[in-house]
């Protein structure tokens, strides 16, 4: 385990990060709480200063949890008021599944709330097509990685879930840079935060339970396959401070990892 400082812009090249271009001193930090993720990585959301982590440069399957860079994408492109209509291939996925109906129209917004409150990968689908397919989209996911520093993150599918042959791999650290910029969108950083929303022939309800569990959280993703394990990455704030704690390659109770981890951050100095 590392206790580390620095800033959240670029992406160190040793496995371990400790020092990178205007990187400052932690000072002296008590040991951070470790749990069932076998990789994790708690930073200020705000100045990106990490305060503590596990393996945090070894990439790993993330899951669900790289949907948000999907959303980053679908925003730089899609108006979130155009619509499409659904069809049966949008529902020819693993679920998790938000339910679409071949044939039924929904908005961008709705999609995307989809996506990140129910982990969607019908509408995962349905948004790829609206970028101009799978292939497009993934390409565009990992153009926007790249864009964003985030470069041990390679998307092979819009949702997150792999297949023989390919693999959607990330690190704990691009994880929290993707989260750090995610939430810069208004529309993300909303539909993050909402318990509920509506959907047609429906009602959505957010699946991160640290909404309800954790005062002061604000965004939370979950992610499970057979490769990744269970994976989370979830931000909170108290007295003006903004955290956000990433896990991977889990099992066992990661909400509890996660409170454990924000209960410690926020007790470090800033």
């Amino acid at each position: 385990m590392t206790v580390v400082a620095f800033a959240l812009t670029a992406v160190p090249a040793a496995p371990v990060a400790s020092a990178l271009p205007g990187a400052q001193p932690a000072g002296t930090v008590s040991t951070p709480p470790d749990g069932p993720a076998q990789a994790w990585l708690v930073a200020d959301l705000d100045s990106g200063q990490v305060l503590g982590s596990r393996d945090a440069n070894v990439p790993r399957a993330p899951a669900s949890t790289i949907k948000p860079l999907l959303a980053m994408v679908v925003l730089d492109h899609l108006n979130p008021n155009s619509f499409a209509r659904a069809n049966a291939s949008h529902t020819k996925v693993e679920c998790s599944c938000v339910g679409l109906v071949p044939g039924q129209a929904y908005t961008t917004s709705q999609l995307l709330a989809g996506l990140l409150m129910v982990s969607g990968n019908d509408a995962a689908n349905m948004l790829a097509d609206m970028l101009g397919g799978q292939r497009a989209a993934v390409a565009a996911m990992n153009a926007k990685a790249q864009s964003l520093g985030a470069r041990s993150t390679r998307a092979s599918s819009p949702s997150g879930l792999d297949g023989p042959g390919w693999e959607t791999l990330t690190t704990p650290y691009d994880l929290a840079l993707i989260y750090r910029q995610a939430l810069k969108y208004p529309l993300i950083a909303q539909i993050f935060q909402a318990p509920t929303a509506s959907f047609p022939g429906k009602t959505l309800h957010a699946q991160n339970e640290l909404l309800s569990r954790y005062p002061g959280d604000f965004a939370g993703k979950t992610g499970f396959t057979d490769l990744a394990r269970k994976t989370l990455v979830t931000a909170a704030q108290r007295n003006g401070r903004r955290l956000v704690v990433v896990l991977m390659y889990g099992s066992g109770d990661l909400y509890g990892q996660a409170v454990d981890l924000f209960d410690w951050g926020f007790g470090q100095p800033t």
